[in-house]
């Protein structure tokens, strides 16, 4: 125990004495590059990764304006392509528990190209598809592939960009999750649904080229003892004239007291010095999916329609505002923060479940039938602005900063498999629910965005302005 102890206390000396240095250098305790450094190969890193991002919004988005074309062309039932559709989530449940190992063993780089790969086998398989098995293959593959994006962008972005931009960029990931989500869904409208299957090919050949001109990231190299090569990545992302210095020592400092500590299992993560980070990042990922995402996005057209909207004009503007304000999210989170995001977006959560769910409950008991369509709506574009304003994205940004490198790779693996189950929990409840009471599951959405703001307000730290190894020293002793 007392070795355990002395272990913990050695990881915040070397980064408390280097925060000190930095503060008496600088005067912002980080990252230190002189006024020489350019950041393009930061932003084209992040260019190139998120196009990762942008192939898990594919996938996601593939199934909901092709399932009647399907079923037409391969003859297929209704329980056919219900499996179909919700194979995806079991794939990348598989790809969230081996994503943090890959991440780890080939470097984020290695597991980009492994994700790549299977969706790029399953995007094929789907294409030449002549009925239900080959489906569900190329759709598992596709699921195994988002399941290993989910977790290895963030974290690259996370792990290569300086302090001031890392939350914006790192929620960029989101961004083109809702923008490939929704290009999905309008393009769907025009092609048949295999040229819609080869479209999902593009980011990954896009991505799998772009891998050949970036870095890899720097911090993990510096764990793999790459000590040339760490150099190399680092200066090449902070500009050839940068002085990185500081912020190498820093992250070498760091990584050498972390690398005394024997190699990380599960079981680990509940040790008492990285328990506070698995409470952080599981239970964001808890409230993000026990929220109600995906039940009210299985529902929208169907609230739509009781609104007097047509389906398809009411999904795309939801889409489109989906995509506006995770954008508007990129830019504000390194100045709002992430911990105001987070409990500004849950509010907003907790007001639009009410909306609808008081909707439903008129439309339920025949009051103010003309009022429903307006509560609808409006509930409706609340949530999903909501959600795009701080809950969609910013669970992922925190996730990739609060833990550790050594157990970054288990950590991250746990918090993202907690995350698809919730996705598929919440998914085949929602049915079940709304027969037990329609109003009554939008006010039990609210209960549980209400007891995420308390979680929020009470144990996430606000981690904006620090370096990854400060917001892990405070949080990890």
């Amino acid at each position: 125990m007392a070795i355990k102890e002395v272990a913990a206390e050695n990881i915040t000396e070397p980064l408390m004495r280097k925060e000190k240095n930095l503060a008496g250098e600088d005067g912002g305790g980080g990252e230190r590059t002189n006024s020489k450094g350019n950041p393009w190969m930061v932003y084209f890193s992040t260019l190139i990764a998120v196009c990762g991002s942008y192939a898990f919004g594919s996938c996601a988005g593939y199934s909901s304006p092709t399932q009647t074309a399907i079923r037409e062309d391969l003859s297929l039932t209704l329980a056919e392509y219900s499996v179909f559709g919700s194979i995806l989530t079991f794939g990348a449940m598989i790809g969230a528990i081996t994503s943090g190992p890959i991440a780890d063993f080939v470097g984020r780089k290695g597991a980009m190209r492994v994700s790549s790969g299977f969706c790029v086998a399953g995007w094929l398989a789907i294409y030449f598809a002549q009925g239900a098995l080959a489906l569900d293959i190329g759709r598992l593959a596709t699921g195994y592939g988002m399941g290993v994006f989910s977790y290895v962008v963030p974290v690259f972005i996370a792990e290569m960009a300086p302090k001031n931009l890392r939350g914006a960029l790192t929620a960029a990931n989101q961004l083109m999750i809702c923008t490939g989500v929704s290009v999905a869904f309008i393009v769907g409208t025009v092609l048949t649904w295999r040229a819609l299957a080869l479209t999902g090919i593009i980011p990954c050949a896009i991505l799998l080229l772009g891998l050949f001109f970036i870095p890899e990231s720097p911090r993990w190299l510096a764990k793999t003892g790459k000590e040339k090569e760490f150099e190399a990545a680092l200066q090449k992302l902070r500009g050839k004239d940068a002085d990185i210095s500081v912020e190498a020592a820093e992250i070498q400092d760091y990584i050498e007291t972390l690398e005394r500590l024997p190699k990380a299992k599960l079981l680990d993560l509940f040790q008492r010095r990285y328990l506070r980070s698995v409470i952080i990042g599981v239970g964001l990922m808890v409230f993000q999916q026990f929220g109600g995402i995906n039940g009210i996005c299985f529902y929208v057209s169907n609230i739509f329609v009781s609104a007097g909207f047509s389906s398809s004009l009411g999904t795309i503007i939801y889409a489109c505002l989906q995509v506006v304000i995770t954008g508007l999210n990129t830019v504000v989170i390194d100045r709002a923060g992430r911990k105001p995001l987070l409990l500004v977006s849950a509010t907003g959560l907790v007001l639009g479940c009410i909306l609808i769910g008081v909707s439903f409950f008129l439309k339920v008991h025949e009051l103010a039938l003309k009022t429903v369509p307006a509560l609808a709506v409006t509930g409706i574009l609340l949530y999903i602005g909501s959600f795009s304003a701080g809950m969609g994205a910013v669970p992922w940004v925190v996730m990739s900063e609060i833990f550790p490198i050594n157990v970054k790779g288990v950590g991250g693996s746990l918090a993202t498999l907690v995350n698809w189950f919730g996705a598929w929990a919440v998914s085949y409840t929602f049915n079940f629910l709304m027969t037990w009471s329609s109003y009554g599951t939008f006010l039990l959405y609210a209960a549980v965005n209400l007891l995420g703001i308390l979680f929020i307000a009470i144990v996430v730290p606000e981690t904006k302005g620090r370096t990854l190894e400060q917001i892990q020293a405070a949080i990890n002793v």
